[in-house]
């Protein structure tokens, strides 16, 4: 998806609030994991340890990696989307703007619930700016774009990258521990269900349609402006083969 062709087609006002929104409360949900100090999602632990030793905020260190991921998507010939461009700054600067509101929490039982509360949250956040159809964040897209060079699995990259993430993290100072734990296995569940909770109606309708000569009788195109919405239209607008299904597969 290129950026200019995201910004088409029906219910754009309602793709482009549930984006922003989707992306400031991705950011907030960060900053409530750090707040709460029970280890961060995997990337998360990468920026808090780029940021003990850099002494940027956290949220100056998230918007600085995702410029070098996107950097990256140029040799792999991935295209972003409008919603990878504002990924790289909205969730950085949601973060650092909710870190200097909310004061420090203290207390075991609070650390716990702000805990549940930013992966709750973080769940919500993902399926709103998926479901809004404009190109994923530039990490995701470097996983899906190593995957189609590699022929390796989705699952896999995204493992081994995750990994050397939070390696690189964790030897650099950033915080893991069992919110890490808990957010690589509650985030995927949480993804889904609110990315169909926040679909925009007719989900295949903004795409162009595809057709083939060839097609089998009785068939319609992925894509075809006639498509039924309904349960599937989801699965339809977001392919697990894309970025943004790979979103869903953490």
């Amino acid at each position: 998806m290129s950026i200019a062709s995201g910004t088409r087609g029906r219910h754009l006002t309602r793709r482009l609030v549930q984006l922003y929104v989707g992306l400031t409360l991705y950011g907030i949900s960060s900053a409530l994991l750090v707040l709460a100090g029970l280890g961060l999602e995997p990337w998360g632990v990468l920026h808090q340890g780029l940021a003990e030793r850099t002494g940027l905020t956290i949220g100056v260190v998230s918007i600085v990696v995702g410029a070098v991921v996107l950097l990256l998507w140029i040799p792999i010939r991935q295209r972003p989307g409008l919603g990878t461009v504002s990924n790289v700054f909205v969730i950085g600067l949601a973060m650092d703007g909710t870190l200097a509101l909310v004061p420090e929490i203290h207390g075991l039982p609070a650390r716990i619930a702000l805990l549940a509360l930013g992966i709750v949250l973080n769940g919500v956040a993902t399926g709103l700016y998926i479901a809004a159809r404009f190109g994923p964040g530039p990490r995701d897209g470097l996983m899906t774009g190593l995957h189609r060079l590699t022929g390796r699995s989705i699952r896999l990259t995204r493992t081994l990258i995750e990994i050397a993430v939070v390696t690189t993290g964790f030897l650099l100072g950033g915080s893991v521990g069992v919110g890490t734990v808990l957010y690589a296995l509650s985030i995927g569940p949480l993804a889904q269900f609110f990315l169909r909770f926040f679909a925009v109606p007719e989900a295949t309708a903004d795409a162009a349609p595809e057709t083939t000569a060839d097609a089998a009788p009785g068939t319609t195109a992925v894509g075809a402006p006639d498509a039924t919405p309904g349960p599937g239209a989801v699965d339809a607008a977001v392919a697990p083969a894309s970025p943004e299904g790979a979103i869903l597969r953490r």
